[in-house]
């Protein structure tokens, strides 16, 4: 976690339309098409992508029957929404190969059980969650401000505002922070794919457009410093020119690396996967005991062995002016809160199509979409938390 110095510190977003996130969304959607008709599916699905070229490969077990032609049609739909209909990656011509498999009897052996209470994680493995008070989303500003950049220039470019810039794009913002708090912004970088019959000083007019409104969002004085695609040109992009994977965006996926990072990748996984789950409910904890006053930035990690239901070991961090001390947040924690898998799935309502929104712009720090809301973001530990504190 950040200290409580004055340094400046950089994160990273990625839009909707770079390689690994096309694969991401991917993966989520065929996540959500199982979900939506066997809510007790088990689904691990990552998605290749490279030129005009889509593979999707994993193993799935569900009642739900969803076929090759299925599951093709679904990441065509994907693709088309991202905004790709043009010669190198097009939703209509990418081809395909689907590599779906059984999900191995081994695996199913130790997440299933008779007493759904009883079910054991599915794989091993240590997740974090984090909160801090640095913005109102209780996230660290760099990647608040990164994701936020990316999501209004991909608004403003299906909207018509900022016609000519194409899917790809990347942002990085440093923050300048004193006695640890944020106070400003020293440098935005963003490189955007472009239509060649746009100059440079087209590019940046219309990237400038949205990221002053964006910056100015949040702190009153605009970036000291705005570099704007810095090599020049980026007219060949997105699929075409890099391949993408699922899951190769973690960072971009949670703190910026402003906090740690367990390793595990989350789109294309059910909820029996605590890399996801367990990550989702950290989150949660931290966030709500941050909103609670107990500290002013909480780390919380949380392991677990395959088949095995209970964790084994939650790890509080708590800082601040005056936190409350770790050992007992940890220990209010594990009296009252269930951290099973089946606890989380329960509690934050995880066996439903809810994942698509979340393979873009970040899975923490927003309160969803008009498709549902991301539940591990909810204020309703507060109250539990300070009670038995």
């Amino acid at each position: 976690m950040l200290d409580a110095n004055d340094f400046l510190f950089t994160s990273e977003s990625v839009s909707e339309g770079h390689p690994d996130k096309v694969c991401d969304q991917i993966s989520d959607a065929i996540l959500d098409a199982y979900l939506r008709a066997d809510p007790d599916s088990r689904v691990g699905l990552e998605t290749l992508c490279t030129k005009n070229t889509v593979v999707l490969a994993g193993e799935v077990r569900s009642a739900a029957q969803l076929d090759s032609e299925t599951l093709k049609d679904i990441a065509r739909r994907t693709v088309r929404s991202i905004g790709y209909d043009f010669p190198g990656f097009d939703w209509r011509s990418i081809d395909i190969s689907v590599l779906v498999h059984s999900q191995s009897p081994d695996i199913a052996r130790g997440v299933d059980a008779g007493d759904r209470r009883s079910e054991g994680a599915g794989d091993q493995g240590m997740m974090f969650g984090y909160a801090c008070d640095e913005t109102p989303e209780l996230m660290p500003a760099p990647i608040v401000l990164a994701h936020q950049i990316l999501r209004n220039l991909a608004a403003a470019r299906k909207s018509g505002r900022a016609a000519g810039l194409l899917p790809d794009a990347k942002s990085q913002v440093t923050v300048r922070y004193e006695r640890g708090k944020p106070v400003g912004v020293d440098t935005v970088v963003v490189s955007t794919h472009h239509r060649p019959d746009l100059s440079q000083n087209d590019v940046r007019e219309l990237v400038l457009a949205v990221l002053d409104d964006t910056v100015r969002q949040r702190w009153e004085e605009g970036a000291e410093r705005v570099l704007i695609n810095p090599t020049g040109r980026f007219v060949v992009g997105g699929p075409e020119s890099d391949t993408g994977l699922t899951g190769r965006k973690i960072i971009v996926d949670t703190y910026g690396g402003a906090a740690l990072h367990g390793g595990g990748a989350f789109s294309g996984k059910d909820p029996t996967k605590v890399d996801r789950s367990g990550a989702y409910a950290a989150r949660h904890l931290a966030k709500n005991v941050v909103a609670a006053g107990l500290a002013d930035r909480c780390l919380i990690q949380i392991s677990y062995a395959i088949g095995v239901p209970e964790p084994v070991s939650i790890y509080v961090q708590a800082e601040g002016s005056d936190p409350i001390p770790s050992e007992r947040i940890g220990k209010v924690i594990r009296e009252n809160v269930d951290l099973t898998p089946r606890g989380i799935i329960d509690r934050l309502q995880l066996a439903r199509p809810i994942y698509q929104p979340t393979a873009t712009y970040g899975h923490f720090g927003r309160a969803g979409d008009e498709n549902g809301s991301f539940p591990w973001e909810r204020l309703d530990l507060v109250d539990l938390l300070r009670r038995a504190i």
